[in-house]
């Protein structure tokens, strides 16, 4: 039964806000470990260094085994919702994209933490230790922020390529580079959600991640679609050169 005018739009609006809050929730409880431990980092007193120092070692040991598989299996939810298929079953296509996307993730997740380790230390000497060379400790934030963004990347790459992790780690930073507006439009999308919800902290756990994932994949999905569009011209004049001999596209995922 099909449900028209007002009636209509807040059945629909009702079904939105369980498939967010259903997938957010999911995500949420498969990072619960890392999430705690983040909680208690930023709570804790700057004065207490090595219950500190031993936190940021769970993070970054955690970040790799459940934040980024857990990221990854709701990616592959909203990159669902991106590409027309709204009707899916959340849970089943949720915990289908965790377990067929793990191990990629997982290997990511150790490339991505350990890059971000040594370029907050070397933030931290440079900055702090060193002052004569504060530049340096910029342009290494620079870089940092950059890497964080392409994370938006990889994980829409997981999510909807077959290739290599080799590939898909390259891709991701290279696409950043090079389509910097797009992501870094997802970056200020981003900031505008978790600070709405800051407002309304419950609104973290039932609908950020959810909502920032789903605006990530729409803007890498209207990246790959114009770069296809972009590499079928280049075909048809016979050009070889251009962006593509870069960004290598993987074979798109096909899923039930």
């Amino acid at each position: 039964m099909e449900f028209r005018g007002l009636t209509g739009g807040i059945y629909r609006l009702t079904e939105w806000i369980m498939r967010l809050s259903a997938t957010n929730l999911l995500w949420v409880l498969c990072s619960a470990p890392f999430l705690f431990i983040l909680y208690m980092r930023l709570a804790i007193d700057p004065q207490f260094v090595n219950e500190a120092l031993t936190l940021n070692w769970a993070l970054g040991i955690l970040a790799p085994v459940t934040l980024f598989p857990a990221t990854s299996a709701m990616f592959t939810v909203t990159r669902k919702w991106v590409m027309g298929e709204s009707d899916v079953k959340v849970m089943r296509t949720f915990f289908r994209g965790y377990k067929e996307n793990y191990k990629q993730s997982l290997v990511g997740g150790i490339f991505y933490t350990l890059l971000f380790v040594v370029m907050y230390v070397d933030i931290t000497v440079y900055m702090v230790q060193f002052r004569n060379m504060q530049l340096f400790g910029i342009l290494m934030l620079i870089l940092m922020i950059l890497l964080f963004v392409s994370l938006f990347n990889f994980f829409s790459m997981v999510t909807h390529y077959h290739m290599k992790i080799g590939g898909i780690l390259k891709n991701a930073i290279l696409l950043t580079l090079l389509r910097p507006f797009r992501v870094f439009s997802t970056l200020l999308g981003a900031i505008a959600v978790l600070y709405i919800c800051w407002q309304m902290p419950v609104l973290l756990v039932i609908f950020a991640g959810s909502v920032i994932s789903w605006f990530a994949f729409f803007n890498f999905y209207a990246t790959f679609l114009k770069m296809q569009e972009q590499a079928k011209k280049r075909e048809e004049q016979q050009n070889p050169d251009g962006e593509n001999e870069l960004i290598e596209l993987g074979k798109e995922k096909k899923g039930k």
